[in-house]
């Protein structure tokens, strides 16, 4: 029943938490001050439903298997705030934020500083804005007022546009293989997260919903004559718990929940290249004959390959799956297979899985453990639908599972040769909420937090890599996840379907990840299920996927066909080239990478992230940033051979990196897009690393360091600090890695670079080659000594 009053009274103010209660009733709500511009509100009755959070770890790289306390505000700098009350309404303020709270029913309006200005910048709905005493019914609902000129950015993995406005999306975790990548919802992440800035105002701030229980998020799909325009989260249980994120620009939003949520993960250099994969040989009789066949077709076709995603195929047990298990009719000889590709360069990542049907050797022994989850009255494992057929998801709550599960990973893969682990099918499609979890022994329904039990997994693998190999830096996958997982894992955007819509959609799919603190990521070049792409589709598929951190070529084609580089001979010249280029730019990444881990910034980025003052970068497009100097303009649509670019306004040009034309910014230009090539535009005044070996498949690792410049027209300065280490073990924590600083000073007359080494890591190379673009003819001097004109515009220069 709903109330007309629901007051609420201060209690207390105790190390920036601000203590209120509903009268008369079992009804808190603590306020925290945790940063100058981050606040969080929560509320609950009677008691907390979960009492840890595994998701909030602010600028930690991990936290324990049980969470943190929830209640446990340490980490955070807890600045000085000012609190007031006038009548109903209770103020709470810092330096740039303040909250003014009506106390009849708790609705808040939310302001920002601007200079000496308070700006309004949100409210919750004024009518029933939370469900207290359940008088919305079940579940917990936070509702806010929505206007027509917000946008709504987040959510993680999302199909259809960057823009969420005017749409609905469930946060439940799901296998949706072969997903349209324009309407399908959910998909397979719970990143309860969002942005929403003011196209007028030109202000942003971010909501993240502290809560793994399967939710609704709606951006005004949903009307109601009684309310005015609305927007609402509503989780099928837990507690309402949430962090309001000031920017008030894009970019800083998403950094500040990056660090919230915990720093990426910097995985070895090797990571980064062209990596193989498809469900087709290991589903082979000959599987071990078929991947040799694969590295063999790489040399034979040279094709840069550093890795290969081994997929599950290599577990079946008569038809089924049973995870750890080798089946040697396949696989006669598993030490010989990861030999021989290490021999050519190649390290192997094995699919693992987290459920075990009832035909897997080791069912009866975990069950006799009780390391499953178990059904709503604890008496049995919990059976699911998995696969083809049925089985019980490990409980990575409990420890002895989390024991069993590094265990197996370290005896059945890691001593076998196995490098990696490509953590799949771990949505936990579990549909009794009421099913139970150990909870490190505080029992705990499963509908609370089957989202955590992906995010347990994945650091379970990761540190029974690290275990076996300490000195290494683990590289992980995961499909599924929520906020934290990028602490451990890579990911990608799941079982994609072949089509050309596909491949502009996954693009904008990204975005959405990039701007939701998972920055490692790629997407199934090639489309992962239905037909095989055609040439054109496939190659302009690679031309897309070679600037993304996750590069993999991964397929279960219908008519058992395999993306493989060399599938069709007429453009193998084209992918070549591409998976080259790849190579070219790896330390351009490489770069990226290390800024993702050390200073929360996203790798691929919706070009407004770097020119939200340019309002033409928020119409939907397909182009994005890498970095901050790489526009990448990637070709979606079938017999395009020219590109349309809009470049973003900026004090500058921009150039176009294969031709060295410059054009200026904030204008809409047209340049070629052929096969051979991605469209790619440079910022005028960015220096780009490159790695300058001329290198081939026999010769993969081959390394050599080149700078490609983009001078100003005029006069500008632009400095570049390149970060070079080992790329994988943790030396660079204590100290062992140099950086590399290059600085361009452009005048009318002449251009000036500036080269010096920083650090004890010896660099793998003793010169450096500075490349400038055709036409440019001002004289270049390096370290203060004038170099002559050279052919390519082409220099070097020893490192001092």
């Amino acid at each position: 029943m709903i109330r007309e009053h629901y007051p609420f009274q201060f209690v207390k103010e105790q190390n920036n938490c601000f203590m209120f209660k509903l009268r008369d009733e079992p009804v808190e709500i603590r306020f925290f001050v945790l940063e100058e511009d981050i606040f969080r509100v929560l509320i609950y009755q009677d008691d907390l439903k979960l009492d840890r959070t595994w998701c909030v770890a602010p600028g930690f790289d991990d936290i324990p298997f049980e969470g943190r306390d929830r209640l446990d505000i340490s980490p955070f700098t807890l600045p000085p705030a000012h609190s007031e009350q006038d009548g109903n309404y209770f103020y709470v303020m810092t330096k740039k934020m303040k909250a003014e709270i009506n106390l009849d029913g708790f609705k808040i309006s939310w302001y920002f500083k601007k200079e000496n200005d308070w700006i309004p910048i949100a409210r919750d709905r004024q009518t029933q804005a939370y469900n207290l005493l359940d008088s919305l019914g079940e579940g917990i609902f936070h509702y806010m007022e929505r206007t027509a000129d917000e946008q709504y950015y987040g959510l993680g993995e999302k199909t259809g546009n960057v823009n969420r406005y005017g749409r609905r999306f469930r946060m439940l975790n799901m296998d949706p293989m072969g997903y349209d990548a324009e309407t399908t919802d959910p998909l397979y992440k719970h990143i309860p997260f969002y942005i929403t800035r003011n196209m007028e105002k030109k202000y942003a701030y971010g909501l993240f919903y502290d809560n793994l229980a399967t939710s609704v998020i709606d951006f005004g799909k949903e009307k109601d004559n009684y309310h005015g325009p609305f927007r609402y989260y509503h989780a099928e249980g837990g507690d309402l718990d949430y962090y309001f994120i000031l920017g008030p620009s894009v970019a800083e939003v998403v950094e500040k929940f990056s660090w919230l949520t915990g720093r990426t993960a910097f995985p070895p250099k090797w990571s980064l290249g062209y990596s193989g994969s498809t469900m087709t040989y290991t589903e082979s009789p000959n599987s071990q004959t078929a991947l040799q066949e694969f590295v063999d077709s790489c040399e034979q076709h040279d094709i840069l390959c550093y890795s290969f995603q081994l997929s599950s195929g290599y577990t079946t047990l008569g038809n089924k799956r049973c995870v750890f298990h080798w089946d040697r009719s396949k696989f006669p000889d598993p030490k010989a297979l990861t030999r021989s590709f290490h021999n050519k360069g190649l390290k192997l990542c094995a699919n693992i899985k987290p459920c075990l049907l009832t035909v897997h050797p080791d069912y009866d022994l975990l069950k006799y453990e009780r390391m499953f989850v178990e059904s709503r009255d604890g008496k049995e494992p919990e059976i699911s639908q998995f696969w083809d057929g049925l089985g019980s998801y490990l409980d990575f709550t409990n420890p002895k599972t989390i024991n069993w599960w590094k265990s197996s990973i370290k005896k059945n893969l890691l001593a076998y040769g196995i490098d990696s682990t490509w953590n799949d099918n771990n949505e936990y499609e579990i549909w009794d909420s009421k099913a139970k979890a150990n909870g490190f022994g505080k029992t705990i329904e499963i509908g609370l937090i089957r989202p955590l039990q992906t995010l347990l997994m994945i650091k379970s693998s990761y540190e029974a890599q690290l275990e076996y190999s300490p000195n290494e830096r683990p590289y992980l996958i995961s499909r599924s996840g929520c906020p934290g997982m990028q602490r451990y894992a890579q990911t990608w955007s799941g079982d994609n379907y072949t089509e050309w819509k596909t491949l502009r959609y996954n693009i904008r799919m990204g975005i959405g990840l990039s701007l939701s603190g998972i920055y490692n990521f790629g997407h199934d070049v090639g489309g992962f299920a239905g037909p095989a792409p055609e040439p054109e589709l496939f190659v302009r598929w690679v031309q897309n996927g070679i600037f993304h951190p996750r590069f993999t070529i991964h397929s279960w084609n219908d008519d058992g066909t395999v993306n493989e580089p060399w599938m069709y001979p007429e453009v193998i010249p084209f992918i070549r080239k591409l998976i080259k280029f790849r190579n070219m730019i790896t330390p351009y990444l490489y770069q990226c990478l290390y800024e993702a881990h050390q200073h929360c910034k996203p790798i691929v980025r919706p070009t407004f992230y770097n020119f939200e003052h340019d309002p033409n970068t928020f119409k939907e497009n397909d182009d994005f940033m890498l970095g901050d100097s790489l526009l990448v303009a990637s070709v979606v649509d079938k017999n395009s051979y020219e590109r349309e670019i809009y470049l973003p306004e900026h004090e500058g040009g921009w150039y176009n990196f294969h031709t060295g034309e410059w054009y200026p910014s904030g204008t809409t230009v047209i340049i070629p897009a052929p096969l051979d090539y991605t469209p790619l535009m440079v910022m005028e005044g960015a220096i780009v690393p490159v790695n300058d070996a001329e290198v081939s498949f026999s010769d993969k690792f081959a390394d050599e360091r080149g700078f490609y410049l983009f001078p100003y027209q005029e006069k500008g300065e632009s400095v570049f600090h390149l970060f070079e280490d080992d790329g994988v073990s943790y030396g660079y924590r204590d100290g062992y890695f140099t950086f590399l600083h290059v600085r361009m000073i452009c005048a009318e007359d002449q251009i000036k670079i500036e080269v010096e080494k920083e650090g004890n890591y010896s660099l793998p190379y003793k010169d450096v080659r500075f490349y400038l673009p055709d036409g440019e003819k001002r004289p270049l001097l390096i370290n203060g000594k004038m170099v002559p004109q050279k052919r390519r515009q082409v220099y070097e220069v020893a490192i001092p």
